[in-house]
């Protein structure tokens, strides 16, 4: 995966083959990903990369994280339990994702003509990040680290693979990051279990 923001916006991701070719879906969006990284960037968030694709903090969180496929390019929210969706556009990125937190793009133009709704969304999360407000815990009262929440968020396959786990699956992974010392550990930890869940396996499975 890239390390490099500028790497993004002029070859991809580096998680397939398609990585710096001209078929790779951010070429494909390339003027609608640029707009959606000016609006970022006028709003004053801090552009970082984080899974390989550009993501906009705040006030020390994650606010929103851009990605591209083939179909369509996304702005997708962390925390989007949080969000109040005036306009209706906030969509669920799967059938087993928690909460609408992505805005979808199927054209390039779209997001210059979503400006101001886009500008009014970013802004409430913002607020929610300079109150220290956070999403409500899933209502199976299971606590997931703030890192796994954030890689699910980020990552929409992980996210569909890991709410399909059983129960004691995802509370195999929530023991496996809990015993982990610091938070990079945990980072690390998510990204080396990753094909496991979406083998549908759980920490201790082989």
């Amino acid at each position: 995966m890239i390390t490099d923001i500028e790497d993004f916006f002029s070859k991809g991701c580096g998680r397939c083959a398609r990585f710096d070719t001209p078929d790779c879906s951010a070429r494909q969006w390339s003027s609608g990903l640029e707009d959606l990284r000016r609006i970022c960037r006028g709003l004053k968030l801090e552009e970082t990369v984080k899974w390989g694709h550009p993501c906009y903090m705040f006030a020390g969180r994650n606010i929103a994280i851009i990605g591209a496929l083939r179909g369509d390019f996304r702005l997708t929210f962390f925390n989007a339990g949080l969000m109040k969706d005036p306009h209706g556009v906030l969509e669920r990125q799967g059938p087993n994702t928690r909460h609408p937190d992505m805005i979808r793009f199927t054209g390039n133009d779209q997001v210059f003509a979503m400006e101001d709704i886009l500008r009014s969304y970013l802004e409430e999360a913002m607020d929610y990040a300079r109150q220290g407000l956070k999403q409500p815990k899933a209502e199976d009262g299971l606590d997931l680290p703030e890192e796994l929440t954030e890689a699910l968020d980020a990552d929409t396959e992980l996210a569909e693979a890991f709410h399909a786990l059983t129960p004691g699956r995802q509370r195999s992974y929530v023991i496996a990051l809990g015993s982990a010392k610091t938070a990079q550990t945990r980072i690390n930890r998510i990204a080396r279990y990753r094909d496991k869940i979406i083998a549908g396996k759980g920490a201790m499975e082989r």
